[in-house]
């Protein structure tokens, strides 16, 4: 029986910067993982998220297939991806269509791709509101992230990490019913992820687990729980970089329920050209750098391109 996680609960409108930032801190050491609430969505959005989330995962392939994935946007299907390089499983029970940055200047025309307005009229105006909304909350938490590390608040600002950030959202779909199999099924295999920091909205359905121990063997699970009106944040291993390892980057998977499961993952990721180097207030004598400087849009690339290996 997997134990439940009892995860701190972090306010995003909390007016004591400080104490929250202390909060964030401890949570970022001991979990990696935390719950955010009063961060700006509204409870209407969400669920109009999930209902046009539902829409289009509901059409048929060759109509998903249209929009399939290129430039890391667009759409994915059923086990197209193992995040787990060491899992012979054939792939993830999970669907999935990603959005990039909305304002993406780092290309001379925007990647994104949407669904025909025929088919799906609100899709891009729901969608583009709740990219820009957690955007919004992102920015916010890194710079209480920033307070916690015992820097500035404005530092990532200053490093150029949020200058026009890699901003990924990304719409999830985990079926109910699923094909038998011999093999364990995940719905996301064991992984951390790759950048700064991710932000989720979940429709409720249980599934996600965490293992705070990555290196010991055997791993043990723990179940988060979902906590109305909250998001769940976690550090990824960009962050871990930056901190030296001080702050950890918690491998999750998500495990099938028999039940229809959507969420929408946010990945916060610092501007391409941002170099991520041990932070100093994370480093010293006896703890010196563990890892050398890199640049955040190479190590991305490089995550990525082993994800997608097959």
């Amino acid at each position: 029986m997997t134990e439940a996680l009892k995860l701190p609960i972090i306010d995003l409108s909390s007016p004591d910067s400080i104490s929250t930032a202390n909060s964030i801190r401890q949570a970022c050491i001991e979990y990696g993982f935390f719950y955010l609430v009063n961060h700006g969505v509204e409870k209407e959005l969400l669920g109009k998220l999930f209902e046009e989330s539902k829409k289009f995962f509901s059409l048929p392939l060759e109509e998903k297939m249209k929009l399939a994935r290129k430039e890391h946007r667009g759409y994915t299907p059923l086990y197209a991806e193992n995040l787990d390089p060491t899992s012979s499983s054939k792939g993830d029970s999970k669907e999935s269509f990603y959005i990039g940055p909305l304002e993406d200047t780092t290309t001379p025309v925007n990647l994104n791709q949407w669904p025909s307005e025929e088919v799906l009229p609100s899709w891009r105006r729901t969608t583009e509101s709740f990219h820009r909304k957690l955007l919004s909350a992102g920015k916010r938490l890194c710079s209480l992230i920033a307070l916690a590390l015992n820097l500035d608040e404005e530092f990532f600002e200053k490093v150029g990490a949020l200058d026009k950030p890699l901003a990924f959202l990304r719409l999830l779909h985990y079926p109910g019913e699923l094909e038998s199999s011999d093999e364990e099924i995940y719905g996301a295999s064991a992984h951390s992820d790759y950048g700064m920091v991710t932000l989720l909205a979940t429709n409720g359905v249980q599934g996600l687990q965490v293992c705070r121990e990555k290196f010991k063997q055997p791993r043990v699970w723990e179940d988060v729980l979902h906590v109305d009106g909250a998001l769940i944040v976690n550090i990824g291993d960009m962050m871990e970089r930056w901190t030296n390892c001080l702050f950890r980057s918690t491998l999750h998977r998500v495990m099938p329920s028999g039940k229809e499961r959507y969420s929408a993952a946010f990945f916060l990721d610092p501007n391409q050209d941002c170099v991520v180097e041990c932070l100093e207030s994370c480093y010293s004598e006896s703890s010196p750098p563990r890892f050398p400087p890199i640049r955040s849009g190479d190590y991305l690339k490089e995550r990525l391109r082993l994800t997608y290996a097959s």
